[in-house]
């Protein structure tokens, strides 16, 4: 690449000029910005997609600011997990800073709530348990990551991926009671680093129970407005759940309470996950705590003076005998101060109107449902499977060489294109058809060894299924197509005089249109994933797709030269010519 691209000293990142070399990955797009940094789209030497996080020139003299990229590369070094994005390269001492994270092709979390409104079901299920594998990740690397909030989660396919470390610490870092440490969006600020508390575990499952109230009710669960205001909310753990799954709710509620020792541990939040995904109720298994009392207005009487009171005697000094010594910290609060692993909390006492106050039986002893008996072994809650064709090739290339050649096809040989057009797409669907009934078995039911047995032996079945609903499909775009035919000749006849829908060009376009129309018109889903799935099993490898884009030109520049000597009249083999038909001339 050309490094005479690269900024100079003065140029802000924002205002970089397109295509602009940076450490030598080029700029494509401005993916996002804050008060430090830009976000940039970007290529790498090999033309692969990055993202690029690079600081502003004035803040790249700051050495907070250089220490906080540090530390994010330091933290994304140590972390392996498919809900992180993991950093791929960093240049942190130069003019330049910048650190280089894999791209996640997808939209952030507040972005698409906002768009198409709070998430329930399966999604939130999906969300829930996919960020917590990427704090539990966090956290077995060592590393606490502070700013949880629905912008730092990114959906790729419905399934979360956790960025920006900006401001994560190591859980040994002697700094994190350090200056400077307040940052973050306000609402999304767990209570002990607004406090200027010790952090620990604790604060990011704050994070991840505050990200997915807001995720199950469109709002931030600690409102809008002044920032004093939302952040005295927080401090008093008074969460707006409005709108939130009432099944779901007592975990988040229990997850947001002010005070770090007072929250479900993780293993808890987990197993109220998959009791949740059960149909169960989440109280089975974390502590509860009641939601805070509405205020209420008092009654007040007149002003009143008061008569003046009478000074008080001064204490008196402590003795020895009088001295007691202060009680111990719990234990939970003397591992934060230590920056040790939070404990497991230990069950609270049942509380009831009236009733008398009784500690439950520990978790292990307590079943999920039905009568009282020994609660089997835990075990993580099942993650749906992905869909194996997410994130594979598209096989662009090939998909428009074939587009070419349909439509020179559709222009010298209509009949015979048609009757390959039909083959192509009954086959393109039987095999859509069996790799997603392949998928929503294992979905349902786990991935088993029989598996490929039973899709071999209802291939059959969905070879005819896939036939009919191939021929169904293709009734629009032969409309669509016809239409853009007898359009083409119309206009052609109105310029020079001359056109006929029996001529090379009206032919080519209807088939164009046609063609389009098949792909992404109704039903073109199902045509695109099993034209795609058979492309990518005929050409494994780039060598291979090139090659048969390179045929597929042959076949096409063969037809076009027949085309031209023939004079642009199609062969409607092996049907009769339409010319010969009556509506077609005199």
């Amino acid at each position: 690449m050309d490094e005479s691209s690269e900024p100079t000293g003065s140029t802000d990142p924002g205002e970089l000029p397109e295509h602009a070399v940076v450490g030598g990955y080029r700029l494509v797009q401005r993916l996002g910005e804050g008060g430090m940094g830009v976000v940039h789209l970007a290529l790498d030497r090999q033309g692969r997609a990055v993202a690029l996080k690079m600081l502003r020139p004035l803040t790249a003299t700051d050495a907070d600011a250089r220490a906080r990229l540090r530390r994010e590369v330091d933290a994304l070094g140590r972390i392996e997990s498919p809900r992180v994005a993991p950093i791929i390269d960093a240049e942190l001492d130069g003019a330049h800073p910048f650190v280089v994270t894999r791209w996640v092709p997808g939209p952030a979390l507040d972005d698409v709530v906002e768009e198409r409104g709070p998430l329930s079901g399966v999604a939130l299920h999906v969300l829930a348990v996919g960020l917590a594998e990427g704090i539990e990740a966090t956290h077995a690397a060592g590393v606490v990551h502070r700013d949880i909030k629905p912008g730092n989660v990114l959906l790729l396919d419905g399934e979360p991926v956790l960025i920006d470390f900006g401001i994560a610490h190591l859980t040994d870092d002697v700094r994190l009671t350090g200056a400077g440490l307040v940052m973050g969006t306000p609402g999304y600020l767990a209570p002990e680093i607004v406090e200027g508390a010790p952090v620990g575990r604790a604060t990011d499952w704050w994070g991840w129970a505050a990200t997915l109230a807001y995720a199950a009710s469109g709002r931030p669960p600690f409102g809008r407005g002044a920032m004093d205001a939302v952040l005295a909310r927080v401090a008093r753990g008074e969460p707006d759940l409005d709108g939130v799954d009432p099944r779901l709710a007592p975990l988040l509620l229990a997850a947001l309470a002010p005070r770090a020792e007072d929250r479900p541990h993780q293993q808890e939040v987990v197993r109220a996950l998959e009791v949740h995904a059960r149909g169960g109720d989440v109280t089975d298994v974390i502590r509860t705590r009641p939601a805070a009392a509405p205020t209420q207005a008092l009654a007040t009487g007149g002003t009143e003076v008061l008569p003046q009171a009478r000074p008080l005697p001064p204490p008196p000094s402590p003795t020895p005998s009088s001295w007691r010594a202060p009680a111990p910290a719990p234990p939970a609060v003397a591992a934060a101060r230590t920056g040790a692993p939070l404990p497991p909390p230990a069950p609270m006492a049942a509380r009831g109107s009236g009733s008398p106050v009784r500690s439950p039986a520990p978790l292990a002893q307590r079943p999920l449902t039905g009568p009282p008996t020994a609660r089997p072994a835990y075990a993580a809650p099942p993650v749906p499977p992905r869909d194996p064709r997410i994130g594979l090739p598209l096989r662009t290339s090939s998909v428009a060489a074939l587009l070419g050649l349909g439509v020179v096809g559709a222009a010298v040989a209509p009949t015979w294109t048609l009757l390959a057009l039909a083959v192509l797409v009954a086959l393109a669907r039987s095999v859509d058809r069996a790799m997603t009934s392949l998928i929503l078995r294992r979905h349902q039911r786990g991935q088993r060894p029989s598996d490929l047995p039973i899709t071999a032996a209802i291939a059959p079945w969905h070879v005819v299924l896939g036939a009919l609903s191939g021929v169904a499909s293709l009734l629009l775009p032969l409309v669509v197509a016809a239409a853009a035919v007898f359009a083409t000749s119309l206009v052609l006849s109105t310029l020079t005089g001359q056109g006929s829908p029996n001529g090379f060009i009206p032919l080519a376009v209807g088939g164009l249109f046609g063609l389009l129309m098949a792909w992404w018109g109704p039903g073109g889903a199902s045509l695109r994933r099993g034209t795609r799935s058979c492309l990518r099993g005929a050409t494994p490898g780039r060598a291979s797709e090139a090659a048969l884009v390179g045929v597929v030109a042959l076949v096409a520049a063969a037809l076009l030269l027949w085309g031209l000597l023939s004079q642009g009249s199609p062969s409607w083999s092996p049907v009769s010519d339409p010319s010969r038909w009556t509506f077609f001339g005199p």
